[in-house]
Protein backbone atom coordinates (compact mmCIF):
# COMPACT_ATOMS: atom_id res chain seq x y z
CA UNK A 1 0.00 0.00 0.00
CA UNK A 2 1.35 3.68 -0.70
CA UNK A 3 2.21 5.83 2.38
CA UNK A 4 -0.21 8.55 2.53
CA UNK A 5 0.86 12.01 2.20
CA UNK A 6 -0.46 14.56 4.41
CA UNK A 7 -0.81 18.31 2.71
CA UNK A 8 -1.93 21.79 4.83
CA UNK A 9 -3.38 24.77 3.32
CA UNK A 10 -3.33 27.96 5.15
CA UNK A 11 -5.96 30.31 4.03
CA UNK A 12 -9.90 29.09 2.43
CA UNK A 13 -9.83 32.17 -0.01
CA UNK A 14 -10.02 31.17 -3.84
CA UNK A 15 -6.60 29.93 -4.36
CA UNK A 16 -6.07 28.07 -1.03
CA UNK A 17 -10.10 26.28 -1.54
CA UNK A 18 -8.62 25.21 -5.38
CA UNK A 19 -5.52 24.28 -4.05
CA UNK A 20 -7.31 21.98 -1.33
CA UNK A 21 -9.93 20.78 -4.27
CA UNK A 22 -7.57 19.42 -6.43
CA UNK A 23 -5.42 18.02 -3.81
CA UNK A 24 -8.25 15.22 -3.52
CA UNK A 25 -7.19 13.52 -7.17
CA UNK A 26 -5.23 10.86 -5.24
CA UNK A 27 -6.63 8.93 -2.89
CA UNK A 28 -3.14 8.55 -1.18
CA UNK A 29 -3.03 12.49 -0.14
CA UNK A 30 -4.78 13.85 2.93
CA UNK A 31 -5.68 17.33 2.96
CA UNK A 32 -5.98 19.89 5.43
CA UNK A 33 -7.13 23.19 5.25
CA UNK A 34 -6.55 25.69 8.10
CA UNK A 35 -8.69 28.44 7.86
CA UNK A 36 -10.24 31.48 10.77
CA UNK A 37 -13.67 31.43 9.39
CA UNK A 38 -16.32 28.66 8.82
CA UNK A 39 -17.80 30.24 5.63
CA UNK A 40 -16.10 31.26 2.02
CA UNK A 41 -15.60 34.89 1.42
CA UNK A 42 -16.56 36.22 -1.83
CA UNK A 43 -14.09 39.10 -1.42
CA UNK A 44 -14.88 40.35 -4.73
CA UNK A 45 -18.74 41.07 -3.41
CA UNK A 46 -17.61 42.67 0.00
CA UNK A 47 -18.88 46.30 -1.68
CA UNK A 48 -22.30 44.68 -1.89
CA UNK A 49 -21.96 44.03 1.75
CA UNK A 50 -21.47 47.43 2.16
CA UNK A 51 -24.26 48.62 0.08
CA UNK A 52 -26.63 45.86 1.83
CA UNK A 53 -27.39 43.95 -1.69
CA UNK A 54 -25.24 41.21 -0.73
CA UNK A 55 -23.80 39.20 2.47
CA UNK A 56 -20.57 38.36 0.76
CA UNK A 57 -20.38 34.59 2.22
CA UNK A 58 -20.80 30.65 0.79
CA UNK A 59 -20.84 27.80 3.13
CA UNK A 60 -18.03 25.57 2.58
CA UNK A 61 -20.11 23.11 2.23
CA UNK A 62 -21.19 24.52 -1.13
CA UNK A 63 -17.37 24.80 -2.62
CA UNK A 64 -15.39 23.02 -0.33
CA UNK A 65 -14.61 18.93 -1.23
CA UNK A 66 -16.12 16.62 0.85
CA UNK A 67 -12.17 15.07 1.49
CA UNK A 68 -10.95 17.77 2.52
CA UNK A 69 -11.21 18.52 6.52
CA UNK A 70 -11.65 22.24 7.80
CA UNK A 71 -9.82 23.61 10.20
CA UNK A 72 -11.12 26.47 12.12
CA UNK A 73 -8.20 28.18 13.42
CA UNK A 74 -5.06 30.90 12.39
CA UNK A 75 -2.10 29.78 12.20
CA UNK A 76 0.81 31.42 14.24
CA UNK A 77 3.70 30.18 13.19
CA UNK A 78 5.51 27.95 10.52
CA UNK A 79 7.85 25.24 11.70
CA UNK A 80 10.17 24.65 8.55
CA UNK A 81 12.52 22.19 9.58
CA UNK A 82 9.68 20.30 11.94
CA UNK A 83 7.05 20.29 8.96
CA UNK A 84 4.56 21.69 11.56
CA UNK A 85 1.98 24.45 11.52
CA UNK A 86 1.07 26.13 15.18
CA UNK A 87 -2.26 27.60 15.57
CA UNK A 88 -3.79 30.15 17.83
CA UNK A 89 -5.60 27.64 19.78
CA UNK A 90 -2.58 26.18 20.99
CA UNK A 91 -2.25 22.97 18.53
CA UNK A 92 0.31 21.66 16.11
CA UNK A 93 -0.96 20.36 12.25
CA UNK A 94 1.87 18.38 10.95
CA UNK A 95 2.33 18.17 7.11
CA UNK A 96 4.75 16.76 4.33
CA UNK A 97 3.62 19.28 1.95
CA UNK A 98 2.18 22.93 2.73
CA UNK A 99 0.68 25.33 0.83
CA UNK A 100 0.43 29.13 1.73
CA UNK A 101 -2.33 30.73 0.64
CA UNK A 102 -3.33 33.17 3.28
CA UNK A 103 -4.58 36.07 0.74
CA UNK A 104 -4.43 39.91 1.71
CA UNK A 105 -6.15 42.77 3.56
CA UNK A 106 -5.94 46.02 4.00
CA UNK A 107 -2.66 47.75 4.27
CA UNK A 108 -1.68 49.40 7.47
CA UNK A 109 -2.28 53.50 6.27
CA UNK A 110 0.54 55.35 7.01
CA UNK A 111 -1.83 58.71 6.77
CA UNK A 112 -2.27 59.93 10.30
CA UNK A 113 -5.35 59.47 11.57
CA UNK A 114 -6.52 56.85 9.04
CA UNK A 115 -6.30 53.97 11.11
CA UNK A 116 -8.44 56.10 13.96
CA UNK A 117 -10.93 57.70 11.95
CA UNK A 118 -11.72 55.59 8.10
CA UNK A 119 -12.60 52.17 7.53
CA UNK A 120 -11.04 49.72 5.48
CA UNK A 121 -13.24 47.03 3.59
CA UNK A 122 -11.18 44.25 2.16
CA UNK A 123 -11.78 42.11 4.53
CA UNK A 124 -15.65 40.29 6.19
CA UNK A 125 -14.91 42.00 9.37
CA UNK A 126 -14.38 45.27 8.35
CA UNK A 127 -16.94 45.10 5.76
CA UNK A 128 -19.31 43.87 8.19
CA UNK A 129 -18.30 47.14 10.79
CA UNK A 130 -19.06 49.44 8.90
CA UNK A 131 -22.35 48.35 7.93
CA UNK A 132 -23.47 49.72 11.09
CA UNK A 133 -21.72 53.18 11.31
CA UNK A 134 -23.41 54.03 7.38
CA UNK A 135 -26.79 52.71 8.69
CA UNK A 136 -26.39 55.11 11.88
CA UNK A 137 -25.01 58.12 9.49
CA UNK A 138 -27.90 60.85 7.55
CA UNK A 139 -29.01 60.00 4.56
CA UNK A 140 -27.22 63.11 3.42
CA UNK A 141 -24.07 62.63 5.44
CA UNK A 142 -20.96 63.48 3.22
CA UNK A 143 -19.57 60.18 2.14
CA UNK A 144 -15.96 60.02 1.02
CA UNK A 145 -13.79 57.19 -0.08
CA UNK A 146 -9.96 57.08 -0.70
CA UNK A 147 -8.71 54.89 -3.10
CA UNK A 148 -9.41 54.56 -7.58
CA UNK A 149 -8.53 50.98 -7.44
CA UNK A 150 -11.76 48.72 -8.31
CA UNK A 151 -12.64 48.66 -4.54
CA UNK A 152 -13.14 52.09 -4.30
CA UNK A 153 -14.55 52.83 -7.88
CA UNK A 154 -17.42 50.05 -7.02
CA UNK A 155 -17.74 50.87 -3.26
CA UNK A 156 -18.35 54.86 -4.11
CA UNK A 157 -21.05 53.42 -6.98
CA UNK A 158 -23.23 51.07 -4.95
CA UNK A 159 -23.42 54.01 -1.88
CA UNK A 160 -24.30 56.98 -4.58
CA UNK A 161 -26.71 54.55 -6.46
CA UNK A 162 -28.19 54.19 -2.72
CA UNK A 163 -28.68 57.76 -2.69
CA UNK A 164 -25.78 58.62 -0.66
CA UNK A 165 -23.42 62.31 -0.90
CA UNK A 166 -20.32 60.25 -2.10
CA UNK A 167 -16.68 61.72 -3.22
CA UNK A 168 -14.63 59.74 -4.51
CA UNK A 169 -10.71 60.77 -3.48
CA UNK A 170 -8.40 59.00 -6.10
CA UNK A 171 -4.92 60.09 -5.13
CA UNK A 172 -3.81 60.49 -8.80
CA UNK A 173 -5.60 58.51 -11.46
CA UNK A 174 -9.14 57.30 -11.52
CA UNK A 175 -9.19 53.56 -12.29
CA UNK A 176 -4.80 52.99 -12.92
CA UNK A 177 -5.46 49.92 -14.66
CA UNK A 178 -8.29 51.32 -17.15
CA UNK A 179 -7.65 51.94 -20.64
CA UNK A 180 -8.60 56.01 -20.81
CA UNK A 181 -11.45 55.13 -23.22
CA UNK A 182 -12.37 52.78 -20.38
CA UNK A 183 -11.51 55.33 -17.94
CA UNK A 184 -13.95 57.98 -19.86
CA UNK A 185 -16.94 55.50 -19.26
CA UNK A 186 -15.95 54.74 -15.73
CA UNK A 187 -16.35 58.82 -15.05
CA UNK A 188 -19.19 59.29 -16.73
CA UNK A 189 -21.17 56.89 -14.66
CA UNK A 190 -19.94 57.74 -11.69
CA UNK A 191 -20.70 61.47 -12.50
CA UNK A 192 -24.33 60.35 -13.70
CA UNK A 193 -24.98 58.68 -10.33
CA UNK A 194 -23.95 61.64 -8.76
CA UNK A 195 -20.34 61.00 -7.80
CA UNK A 196 -17.82 63.77 -6.61
CA UNK A 197 -14.54 62.41 -8.27
CA UNK A 198 -11.33 63.76 -7.69
CA UNK A 199 -8.24 62.74 -9.32
CA UNK A 200 -4.91 64.18 -10.84
CA UNK A 201 -2.35 66.63 -8.72
CA UNK A 202 -3.13 67.29 -5.11
CA UNK A 203 -5.50 64.53 -4.29
CA UNK A 204 -3.11 63.00 -2.12
CA UNK A 205 -4.91 62.36 1.49
CA UNK A 206 -2.02 63.39 4.00
CA UNK A 207 -4.77 63.26 7.04
CA UNK A 208 -8.10 62.02 8.36
CA UNK A 209 -9.92 63.28 11.18
CA UNK A 210 -13.17 62.17 12.55
CA UNK A 211 -15.22 64.71 10.41
CA UNK A 212 -12.72 65.77 7.57
CA UNK A 213 -10.37 64.75 4.92
CA UNK A 214 -7.12 66.87 3.82
CA UNK A 215 -5.49 66.65 0.56
CA UNK A 216 -2.26 67.44 -0.63
CA UNK A 217 -3.58 70.20 -2.20
CA UNK A 218 -4.61 72.10 0.78
CA UNK A 219 -8.24 71.45 0.51
CA UNK A 220 -10.13 69.63 3.15
CA UNK A 221 -13.40 67.86 2.74
CA UNK A 222 -15.83 67.04 4.96
CA UNK A 223 -16.53 63.38 5.60
CA UNK A 224 -18.88 62.07 8.57
CA UNK A 225 -17.73 58.35 6.66
CA UNK A 226 -14.52 58.14 5.41
CA UNK A 227 -14.10 54.86 3.61
CA UNK A 228 -10.32 53.82 2.85
CA UNK A 229 -9.55 51.06 0.52
CA UNK A 230 -5.95 52.45 -1.11
CA UNK A 231 -3.75 49.96 -1.06
CA UNK A 232 -3.47 45.91 0.31
CA UNK A 233 -1.17 44.49 2.38
CA UNK A 234 -0.22 40.60 3.33
CA UNK A 235 -0.20 38.26 6.73
CA UNK A 236 3.58 38.46 7.89
CA UNK A 237 3.28 34.75 9.05
CA UNK A 238 6.10 33.97 6.16
CA UNK A 239 8.33 36.42 7.08
CA UNK A 240 7.76 35.26 11.46
CA UNK A 241 8.61 32.25 10.08
CA UNK A 242 11.68 32.63 8.89
CA UNK A 243 10.52 32.10 5.19
CA UNK A 244 12.03 34.24 2.60
CA UNK A 245 9.47 37.06 1.26
CA UNK A 246 9.52 40.25 -0.77
CA UNK A 247 9.29 43.92 0.35
CA UNK A 248 5.16 43.74 1.09
CA UNK A 249 5.64 40.64 2.72
CA UNK A 250 4.62 37.54 0.23
CA UNK A 251 6.38 34.25 0.02
CA UNK A 252 9.16 34.06 -2.38
CA UNK A 253 8.44 31.50 -4.70
CA UNK A 254 9.99 29.69 -8.28
CA UNK A 255 8.31 29.29 -10.88
CA UNK A 256 6.79 26.06 -9.97
CA UNK A 257 5.00 28.32 -6.88
CA UNK A 258 7.86 25.98 -4.38
CA UNK A 259 9.18 28.06 -2.04
CA UNK A 260 12.99 28.92 -2.34
CA UNK A 261 13.99 27.93 1.11
CA UNK A 262 12.04 24.70 1.20
CA UNK A 263 10.72 21.93 -1.43
CA UNK A 264 7.77 21.03 0.97
CA UNK A 265 6.09 24.68 0.89
CA UNK A 266 4.42 26.32 -2.10
CA UNK A 267 2.92 29.23 -2.12
CA UNK A 268 -0.56 31.00 -3.82
CA UNK A 269 -2.64 33.70 -4.57
CA UNK A 270 -2.35 37.12 -3.54
CA UNK A 271 0.20 35.99 -0.64
CA UNK A 272 2.65 34.31 -2.87
CA UNK A 273 5.26 35.98 -5.51
CA UNK A 274 6.86 33.62 -7.77
CA UNK A 275 10.59 34.40 -9.06
CA UNK A 276 9.59 37.88 -7.25
CA UNK A 277 7.48 38.57 -10.19
CA UNK A 278 4.08 38.73 -8.69
CA UNK A 279 0.94 38.55 -10.06
CA UNK A 280 -2.10 41.13 -9.89
CA UNK A 281 -3.95 40.57 -6.70
CA UNK A 282 -7.14 39.02 -7.44
CA UNK A 283 -9.30 36.16 -7.73
CA UNK A 284 -8.87 36.29 -11.76
CA UNK A 285 -4.93 35.47 -10.28
CA UNK A 286 -5.64 33.19 -7.07
CA UNK A 287 -8.00 30.42 -8.66
CA UNK A 288 -5.48 29.36 -11.16
CA UNK A 289 -2.20 29.82 -9.24
CA UNK A 290 -4.31 27.78 -6.22
CA UNK A 291 -4.26 24.67 -9.42
CA UNK A 292 -0.88 24.93 -10.29
CA UNK A 293 0.21 25.14 -6.83
CA UNK A 294 -1.63 21.79 -6.05
CA UNK A 295 -0.51 20.45 -9.59
CA UNK A 296 3.03 21.28 -8.30
CA UNK A 297 2.49 19.04 -4.92
CA UNK A 298 0.92 16.06 -7.39
CA UNK A 299 3.82 15.65 -9.50
CA UNK A 300 6.41 15.62 -6.74
CA UNK A 301 4.48 12.71 -5.22
CA UNK A 302 4.02 11.09 -8.92
CA UNK A 303 7.81 11.53 -8.89
CA UNK A 304 7.27 13.63 -12.16
CA UNK A 305 8.97 17.28 -12.78
CA UNK A 306 6.25 19.83 -12.47
CA UNK A 307 4.92 22.63 -14.79
CA UNK A 308 6.38 26.04 -14.35
CA UNK A 309 3.26 28.74 -14.19
CA UNK A 310 1.43 30.52 -17.32
CA UNK A 311 0.43 33.85 -16.25
CA UNK A 312 -3.31 34.13 -18.05
CA UNK A 313 -5.37 37.70 -17.64
CA UNK A 314 -8.37 38.63 -19.78
CA UNK A 315 -9.45 41.86 -17.87
CA UNK A 316 -10.92 43.30 -15.32
CA UNK A 317 -14.78 43.99 -14.31
CA UNK A 318 -16.50 45.97 -12.42
CA UNK A 319 -19.46 46.92 -10.96
CA UNK A 320 -21.00 50.33 -11.47
CA UNK A 321 -23.84 50.10 -9.20
CA UNK A 322 -26.59 47.05 -9.72
CA UNK A 323 -27.53 48.01 -13.01
CA UNK A 324 -24.37 49.11 -14.71
CA UNK A 325 -20.69 48.14 -15.26
CA UNK A 326 -17.72 47.89 -17.20
CA UNK A 327 -15.40 45.17 -18.83
CA UNK A 328 -12.26 46.71 -19.58
CA UNK A 329 -10.18 44.18 -22.37
CA UNK A 330 -6.72 42.93 -21.56
CA UNK A 331 -4.03 41.49 -23.38
CA UNK A 332 -2.97 37.94 -21.85
CA UNK A 333 -0.24 39.49 -20.31
CA UNK A 334 -3.06 42.22 -18.41
CA UNK A 335 -2.49 44.90 -20.16
CA UNK A 336 -5.41 46.71 -20.87
CA UNK A 337 -6.63 47.23 -24.62
CA UNK A 338 -8.62 50.07 -25.83
CA UNK A 339 -11.70 47.76 -26.05
CA UNK A 340 -13.93 47.83 -22.85
CA UNK A 341 -18.30 46.86 -22.85
CA UNK A 342 -19.70 49.20 -20.72
CA UNK A 343 -23.61 49.56 -19.56
CA UNK A 344 -26.04 46.91 -18.19
CA UNK A 345 -24.55 44.04 -20.57
CA UNK A 346 -21.25 44.70 -18.50
CA UNK A 347 -23.40 44.35 -15.26
CA UNK A 348 -24.89 41.28 -16.44
CA UNK A 349 -21.21 40.19 -17.65
CA UNK A 350 -19.86 40.80 -13.99
CA UNK A 351 -22.63 39.02 -11.94
CA UNK A 352 -21.43 36.50 -14.32
CA UNK A 353 -18.12 36.48 -13.28
CA UNK A 354 -18.96 36.72 -9.80
CA UNK A 355 -21.07 33.82 -9.63
CA UNK A 356 -17.98 32.13 -12.14
CA UNK A 357 -15.60 31.91 -9.40
CA UNK A 358 -17.90 30.21 -7.25
CA UNK A 359 -18.52 27.52 -9.78
CA UNK A 360 -15.01 26.91 -10.42
CA UNK A 361 -14.16 26.32 -6.87
CA UNK A 362 -17.86 24.11 -6.49
CA UNK A 363 -16.92 22.16 -9.74
CA UNK A 364 -13.06 21.08 -8.24
CA UNK A 365 -14.73 20.06 -5.59
CA UNK A 366 -17.35 17.93 -7.03
CA UNK A 367 -14.69 16.19 -9.81
CA UNK A 368 -11.22 17.11 -8.60
CA UNK A 369 -8.58 18.35 -11.64
CA UNK A 370 -11.64 19.41 -13.73
CA UNK A 371 -10.67 23.01 -13.54
CA UNK A 372 -7.89 23.64 -16.49
CA UNK A 373 -7.59 27.07 -17.28
CA UNK A 374 -3.97 27.72 -15.42
CA UNK A 375 -2.47 25.30 -18.29
CA UNK A 376 -3.46 28.17 -21.16
CA UNK A 377 -0.30 30.25 -21.82
CA UNK A 378 -0.40 33.87 -21.45
CA UNK A 379 1.48 36.50 -22.98
CA UNK A 380 5.21 37.31 -23.43
CA UNK A 381 5.55 40.29 -20.38
CA UNK A 382 6.89 37.31 -17.97
CA UNK A 383 8.59 34.98 -19.98
CA UNK A 384 10.53 38.50 -21.47
CA UNK A 385 11.28 39.43 -17.44
CA UNK A 386 12.68 36.38 -16.50
CA UNK A 387 14.94 35.76 -19.78
CA UNK A 388 16.23 39.32 -19.00
CA UNK A 389 17.03 38.33 -15.39
CA UNK A 390 18.90 35.65 -16.27
CA UNK A 391 20.76 37.22 -19.08
CA UNK A 392 21.82 39.86 -16.32
CA UNK A 393 22.53 37.52 -13.88
CA UNK A 394 25.02 35.67 -16.44
CA UNK A 395 26.66 38.32 -17.68
CA UNK A 396 27.63 39.52 -14.17
CA UNK A 397 28.83 36.27 -13.34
Amino acid sequence: MAENTDVVVIGGGYAGVMAANRLTRRDDVTVTLINPRRTFVQRIRLHQLVGGSDDAVVDYREVLGERVRLVVDTATRIDAAGRGVTLESGGTVGYDYLLYAVGSGSADPWVPGAAEFAHPIAGLEEARRLRPVLDAAPATAAVTVVGAGPTGIETAAELAELGRTVTLVCGGALGPYLHPRGRRSVAERLAGLGVTVLDGAGTKVTAVTRDAVRLSGGRELPSAVTIWTAGFGVPDLAARSGLSTDALGRLLTDETLTSVDDAHILAAGDSAAPSDLPLRMSCQAAIPLGARAADTVLSRIAGERPSPLKELFAGQCLSLGRHDGIVQLAHRDDVATRFHIDGRLAATLKEFVCKGTVKYLADEARKPGSYSLHRVSGGPKRRESLRARRDEAVATA
